[in-house]
């Protein structure tokens, strides 16, 4: 019996790969969660494989949830329409860690995580190719996540809540990214980290 571990920022996605998987007769999802701190808090349930959604928010940042996890599969889900912010920091961890795009079948789903789960490598050769194109990204896991919050146009109190920060501390990863960006705005800021593909 394979154990799953899911971890997606979406309710319904998360409820939906939890019933594709459930359904099979070699797997048992054992939790899904919506933070990158309840994947840590439930490896203790000793997953065979964690599935990953790559924008998880939490106080771990991806890369790190990923070098933490060590001991058990992992395979991340980057959404094809994301493909050129896909991390070179996570590539390099491949094959250790495998990658998929959300436009798999079900059925390259269920293989990748019965491949990840034998320790098989699963890295999509999109991925692969996009983020070597990408280039190394300046900005670090948190500061990419504040920048991700800020396409939604939250301010920084509310980045503050949902990252579980002080606006302070914000602020200060604004003013960073706007100095590594070169940007004279949290806009420019933006539309230079998504056409260098780093969020």
């Amino acid at each position: 019996m394979i154990r799953v571990l899911l971890g997606h920022r979406g309710t319904l996605v998360r409820g939906a790969l939890a019933a594709v998987l459930s359904r099979e007769p070699d797997f048992d999802v054992l939790a899904d969660v919506d933070r990158s701190d309840d994947v840590l808090a439930a490896v203790r349930l000793r997953p065979h494989v964690v599935v990953l959604d790559p924008q998880l928010p939490g106080k771990v940042g991806i890369e790190d949830l990923c070098r933490k996890l060590t001991g058990r599969g992992v395979l991340v889900l980057v959404d094809h329409e994301a493909i050129a912010a896909t991390s070179m920091a996570l590539v390099k961890q491949a094959p250790r860690i495998g990658l998929i795009a959300t436009d798999a079948t079900t059925e390259q789903l269920v293989e990748a995580v019965r491949d990840v789960a034998k320790g098989l490598p699963v890295v999509d050769v999109r991925l692969a190719v996009a983020a070597l194109r990408a280039g190394d990204n300046p900005l670090t896991d948190r500061e990419c996540e504040v920048l991700r919050q800020v396409t939604t146009g939250a301010t920084a109190q509310e980045i503050a809540r949902t990252l579980s920060l002080s606006a302070g501390t914000v602020r200060n990863y604004l003013s960073r990214i706007l100095t590594k960006t070169g940007a004279r705005s949290r806009i420019e800021a933006i539309r230079k980290a998504q056409d260098a593909g780093w969020i």
